[in-house]
């Protein structure tokens, strides 16, 4: 399956024809794109988006897993309705059910605790810190010795960054270990939420439209970050006051039409644009038809265990609504596999790129082996990739992924903080705690038996090779699960959370059953972890040499290269463009609200409000008309480049104003994450036209639409 003879791509994105509207660009490349930004019509200067400082790049922010940003100086923040869901989920009953009737705050006392995972991320400093991450690594490290090594020096430029509390710090690497930078964000733990549509306004059309186009998807909400009275993050308290937002966005309700260029600006979480063909192969042919099957076998177990009963539905709706949207998305990546040959696409640029580097002028600092020791490392990485997914079906309980937490944190805390694992010092301390303590909102006894009843059964028909080494012995049999969950005590909160801080002797003295089997399960979970960090040290010790290759290839070509997304902040850019799906269908750029009363059909998922129905069908569109569709716009499309994480990124015109968020893709852009086709490559935007419509018109959200800056068009 792996010759050696094969040059891997590292970076798919520059080996296809530049397209302009490819790339997910760190602010400080932006001044190399200055020629492309003026030729679609972007008027912001670009060395204006290099300053993180200045607007309008110091406007967005971060949720941890969404974008988002400030659109008022009190610290109100717009973002997607699904990212704001959990926060939704957490304060709705059956009583108050907000997720189907949605929340309007009409005072800020009235504005909802977002809970202890809504936080706002505000970027203030990024720094290149390659030299002393990466300064004077041996050669004759092991894989292991390496990657811990290189995760010591990340703790260390961490803990310094982090002498002020208030700010979370991070180190991610870029080009798969060529360079690191290091992040510096003032972390708001206070959010509330203050609005939120219904979900058949937030999430008309459901998982049914999901990833399809058109759509007519409100999915929008607002939250509001506060601090303490000095100014400074807080933890959650009533005396807290509203976060003064440095800039915030001016909204623009002027519309765009085809063509117009737009700025988008997030932190989009992971692509793979530079995967080798081999494991484009083996994702399309084992490993995602297996993820495929897991996820739909989950959702059908949670499906039956909550059937009929609305408590129930509640508590799991944010976590039926996550999985729902991973599957189809990787349903939607084997599908655009099918469709076109990446691999094969890969396997040509490849040759391009090979013809280049077999120069003996162009291989400088490469290691003669470098080809042979790629191939090999991909193939171990591959192979325990399989145990991995192994291990996680085998374990899909919540009660033992928290008592695996909470045993790991005991061990962890017998060493001195800087050696404990990442996710384990006492900087991670508040978000153990938080994931513990939600689970609360998204947990019941029987619904968590029956999935990890049904997983295990499903784990022991997975082929051996998925098994990992030394697990079988030690899993419970599936008819004595149920005694599990009648020996422990973990289903409660506060039993849970009295774990904290706790010996590992305690742990291991416990006659709790889950406890007992996380103690037992640790050894393995360890060994798997080790083998990971080996790999990962080896991959990170060959990629760079490619990617510096790569780089000086492009450099010679006179292109600049972007590294694949991974969580950080970045911006891209296109045009409103419509698109083809396949020969004689053309699909426009714009939804309308018409389509909302085409598509209505009065049951779930397909049923609007009544008072959304009758400012449509009342034709109350006033200032929101656009002008050539003749009604009010609902989503719009766009040829930038986006992906996961990029839900509720700013979509700005030429000159940086919100003119929408982003929320989806089509489903034949799935694949872009892999391979960016820009014939087909669409983004999906909430048009801000529709956003201010409906809070107007149908919400009647007037105290929010007085805070907000707004241009209105020109009568």
């Amino acid at each position: 399956m792996f010759k050696s003879i094969a040059l891997p791509v590292i970076l798919l994105g520059v080996f296809a024809t530049a397209q302009a509207d490819e790339g997910q660009w760190q602010p400080h490349q932006l001044p190399q794109l200055k020629s492309e930004l003026k030729r679609i019509g972007i008027t912001i200067p670009a060395e204006k988006l290099n300053d993180l400082t200045r607007h309008p790049m110091s406007a967005i922010v971060s949720l941890g897993g969404c974008s988002a940003s400030f659109v008022s100086p009190d610290g109100l923040v717009v973002t997607n309705h699904h990212c704001a869901y959990g926060s939704i989920q957490r304060n709705a009953t059956p009583e108050k059910n907000y997720i189907v009737n949605g929340f309007l705050a009409k005072t800020r006392a009235e504005e909802l605790p977002g809970g202890p995972n809504a936080l706002v991320y505000v970027t203030e400093k990024v720094e290149n810190v390659t030299d002393r991450v990466l300064k004077g690594l041996s050669p004759a490290m092991s894989g292991r010795e390496r990657h811990e090594t290189v995760e010591g020096r990340v703790k260390q430029l961490i803990a310094e960054c982090e002498s002020d509390k208030a700010y979370r710090c991070s180190v991610p690497s870029f080009h798969r270990g060529l360079e690191y930078y290091r992040i510096k964000q003032l972390m708001i733990k206070d959010v509330r939420v203050v609005y939120a549509p219904p979900d058949m306004v937030g999430n008309y059309g459901g998982d049914v439209d999901n990833f399809e186009w058109p759509r007519q998807t409100g999915d929008f909400a607002f939250l509001r970050a506060y601090v303490g009275k000095d100014g400074r993050p807080a933890d959650p308290s009533p005396d807290n006051v509203p976060y003064k937002s440095k800039d915030f966005l001016v909204v623009s309700a002027e519309g765009l039409k085809n063509g117009d260029p737009i700025l988008l600006a997030g932190y989009p979480g992971r692509t793979s644009r530079y995967k080798l063909p081999s494991e484009i192969r083996f994702a399309r042919d084992a490993n995602f038809p297996l993820r495929v099957t897991e996820m739909q076998a989950d959702l059908a177990t949670i499906a039956t265990a909550t059937k009929g009963n609305a408590q129930y539905d509640v508590r799991y709706a944010s976590v039926v609504k996550s999985i729902n949207n991973v599957l189809k998305k990787t349903q939607g990546l084997l599908d655009g596999f099918a469709r076109k040959d990446i691999a094969a696409i890969k396997d040509v640029q490849d040759a391009e790129f090979r013809a280049w580097f077999n120069q003996p002028a162009n291989q400088k600092g490469a290691s003669k082996t470098l080809l042979a020791d790629l191939d090999a490392v991909i193939a171990a990485d591959m192979a325990l990739s399989e145990e991995e997914f192994g291990w996680a079906v085998a374990t899909n309980s919540d009660l033992l992924k928290s008592a695996r937490t909470l045993y790991r944190l005991a061990l962890e805390q017998q060493k001195p903080d800087a050696q404990r694992e990442s996710g384990y010092q006492e900087r991670d301390l508040s978000f153990i705690k938080a994931r513990l303590t939600r689970l609360e909102q998204s947990f019941v006894v029987s619904v968590d038996e029956a999935r990890f009843i049904g997983s295990l059964q499903r784990y022991g028909k997975l082929a051996a090779k998925i098994h990992p080494q030394g697990l079988d012995p030690l899993l419970p049999a599936t008819d004595a699960v149920g005694a599990l969950y009648k020996q422990t005590q973990l289903g409660d909160t506060a039993q849970r959370l009295g774990w904290i801080g706790k010996d590992a002797a305690s742990f291991k003295a416990s006659d709790d059953a889950f406890i007992k089997l996380a103690v037992k399960l640790h050894d393995t979970a360890l060994s798997l972890e080790n083998r990971r960090k080996e790999i990962d040290g080896n991959l990170e010790r060959v990629i760079p040499q490619y990617m510096s290759a790569v780089i000086a290839w492009k450099k010679s070509q006179g292109k600049p290269v972007y590294p694949d997304a991974n969580s950080t902040l970045r911006v891209t850019y296109g045009t409103v463009a419509p698109y083809s799906p396949r020969d004689g269908l053309v699909k426009g750029p714009f939804s309308t609200v018409e389509g909302i009363v085409e598509k209505h059909t009065g049951a779930d998922p397909f049923n609007a409000p009544a008072p959304l129905l009758d400012a449509i069908k009342g034709k109350r569109y006033g200032v929101f008309k656009d002008a050539a569709l003749g009604t009010v716009p609902v989503n719009f499309l766009s040829s930038a480049d986006t992906t996961g994480g990029n839900s509720g990124s700013a979509v700005m015109n030429k000159r940086g104003e919100l003119i929408g968020l982003n929320f989806d893709s089509t489903y034949e852009s799935i694949t872009k994450d892999w391979y960016f086709d820009s014939a087909i490559t669409r983004a999906i935007h909430v048009d801000i036209r529709y956003m201010l419509w409906v809070m107007k018109e149908v919400d009647h959200a007037d105290s929010l639409l007085k805070e907000m800056t707004i241009k209105y068009p020109k009568k």
